[in-house]
């Protein structure tokens, strides 16, 4: 190990009452610190993340490297529709199509989903790993006794509700469960929370045959067990609950295209542009937010490391927090000083949150004396944006960054495509890319439902491990950002369903059309991502995996975040 790993470099911090009240920005940034170390070394310029406010420098102990244990995982490749060929045309890959107009089974549509969703719960020496796992492998395991996760409490109800819907057992001997009809080995509480799924899963069903009114019947079940403020399975199917009955009034006509126009949905983007308390901490709280951000600078950081002109080019800047960890990076710097730093940010709307943005950076990059240029590129339409709006410069060292705003267009799939040429005629020397690992982009609404109900049941977990019960924060973030999320997935269709997810495996074919290459991620980079992971009390519930070369975030097994690291032939 190098023996910079031990030093570290404090910075002190003035102006932090500029990004907000919370006093989060200060906590955040704050506890950055960053190696010193002989060139000659591989050091990664990024450091250790300190929870506490005021921290002073102190001798940690690392461990060995082979303590990381980054479990390789190849799953199947899943598209984002189940009828889409990989090799087919962007349109294909992306876009929706008319939804199948027969009826669809539910229990058999969703018996693959069940069966391959990213992960059993395999035990292995009190430890959960990330790998693909049928759902027989739960026989033989050490789970009795063993409180289960919120995404686990999913895979069984929906393995006993599958069970319980088909007529012939014989065709699913895959769905072997040691659980089987019985509850035996599940608390009260988890004997509840299995139960209040399956009538979920039972509603959804009802919904897919459009049999609105036992569905209905159903709902109102769930309404009487569900809650917000109960335990994450409650809090979950009570959002999924509200979600599924306004897919009933749409369908049904008691919501009208009238009362959509007057009913303006929860802008997730916009509300995360500026220093909103309830998403710093969040991302303070949390690791997601940290871990993606901190490996995907620090791969920026190593791909510009001999550059005296940078330019960051960033889609979807937000609060604009995670250029302050770069900027104390480019301070540390020794070997080659640097002379300018642009940061150019792209948006359609919101200009004066943009603006916000930069003066908040200026004056933070005024402390590092960061030679800061900060420039907005602003157009009514991605359609419209075009490199020479851009101003570059042949001698600066160009990266794109792009988190979490890809899969804002993926139902847009001439704009996308269109952002895309711009980026490879922009020519960057490397591109970051950010995102939601998962798919819910499918046409089919059961299927989407599945995905989405395990997707979101993780999140809850999470948010349960992190945050209080009553966290005013907590309650922000479950009822306006995640339920946005919930009720555009499962309440509509066509275009208005503009929260699409897709996963790596399908970007990965996406960018090869544009002459991309995935980068693999440095040891060191991977190491010290991993000792942010360690700062957090979640012991082996947030997981790092790797496919291919792109970093996988998990918890407790379920696939949630994605970083990759692009450059251009």
């Amino acid at each position: 190990m190098p023996s910079g790993l031990n030093e570290a470099k404090q910075v002190h911090f003035i102006g932090a009452e500029d990004w907000g009240d919370s006093g989060a920005f200060n906590s955040l940034c704050s506890d950055f610190g960053f190696q010193r170390g002989d060139s000659s070394e591989e050091v990664c310029p990024l450091y250790e993340y300190q929870q506490q406010e005021h921290q002073q420098q102190s001798n940690l102990g690392y461990g060995l490297i082979d303590d990381l244990q980054f479990d390789m995982v190849f799953p199947p490749v899943q598209t984002c529709m189940e009828e889409t060929n990989m090799l087919g045309e962007l349109p294909t890959m992306f876009s929706d199509v008319e939804p199948r107009k027969e009826k669809q089974h539910f229990p058999f549509a969703s018996l693959e989903l069940l069966n391959n969703y990213g992960s059993g719960f395999k035990r292995l020496n009190g430890e959960r790993k990330i790998e693909p796992l049928p759902l027989d492998d739960f026989i033989g395991t050490d789970v009795v006794g063993k409180k289960l996760s919120t995404e686990e409490t999913v895979r069984v109800a929906g393995t006993r509700f599958i069970q319980s819907s088909s007529q012939t057992a014989d065709l699913h001997p895959v769905l072997s469960h040691p659980f089987g009809f019985s509850f035996s080995g599940l608390s009260d509480e988890e004997i509840k929370d299995v139960e209040l799924v399956e009538v979920l899963l039972s509603s959804a069903e009802k919904v897919g045959y459009q049999q609105f009114d036992r569905a209905r019947k159903l709902l109102k079940q769930c309404d009487s067990l569900a809650s917000n403020t109960g335990n994450p399975i409650q809090r979950v199917v009570f959002y999924f609950t509200e979600a599924l009955r306004e897919r009933i009034h749409r369908e049904t006509g008691r919501i009208t295209s009238k009362d959509l126009e007057k009913k303006q949905p929860f802008d997730v983007d916009k509300a995360m542009m500026g220093p909103n308390p309830a998403v710093l901490a969040c991302h303070e709280e949390l690791p997601f937010s940290q871990v993606v951000q901190f490996t995907g600078i620090q791969a920026i950081v190593e791909n510009v490391a001999e550059a005296k002109k940078i330019h960051i080019i960033d889609f979807a800047i937000k609060n604009g927090i995670q250029w302050t960890v770069l900027m104390q990076a480019l301070a540390s710097r020794n070997q080659c000083p640097l002379e300018l730093l642009k940061i150019t940010a792209v948006g359609t709307t919101s200009v004066h949150l943009l603006e916000d943005t930069g003066k908040r950076l200026m004056s933070f990059a005024q402390t590092m004396n960061i030679p800061l240029s900060f420039k907005i590129v602003m157009v009514s339409d991605m359609l419209h944006l075009k490199e020479d709006l851009f101003d570059l410069d042949v001698e600066e060292a160009i990266a794109v960054y792009c988190e979490f705003i890809l899969r804002s267009m993926i139902a847009q799939p001439d704009h996308l495509e269109s952002v895309m040429k711009v980026i490879r005629n922009i020519y960057p020397c490397v591109m970051v890319v950010i995102e939601v690992e998962a798919n819910h982009n499918s046409t089919s609404f059961v299927n989407r439902f599945t995905e989405a109900l395990f997707y979101f049941s993780a999140f809850f977990d999470c948010l349960e491990t992190f945050m209080k019960k009553n966290d005013p924060n907590r309650m922000i973030i479950e009822s306006l950002y995640l339920n946005a999320g919930i009720r555009n997935i499962v309440a509509t269709e066509g275009p208005e369903r503009n929260i699409r997810h897709v996963k790596i495996d399908v970007w990965r074919a996406f960018f090869a059309r544009f002459g991309m290459t995935e980068t693999e991620l440095s040891m060191s980079n991977l190491y010290q991502a991993n000792l942010v992971v360690k700062k957090f009390s979640c012991g082996s519930s947030f997981t790092l995996a790797m496919n291919g070369k792109s970093l996988i975030l998990g918890w407790k097994g379920a696939h949630l975040h994605s970083v990759s690291v692009w450059t251009f032939l």
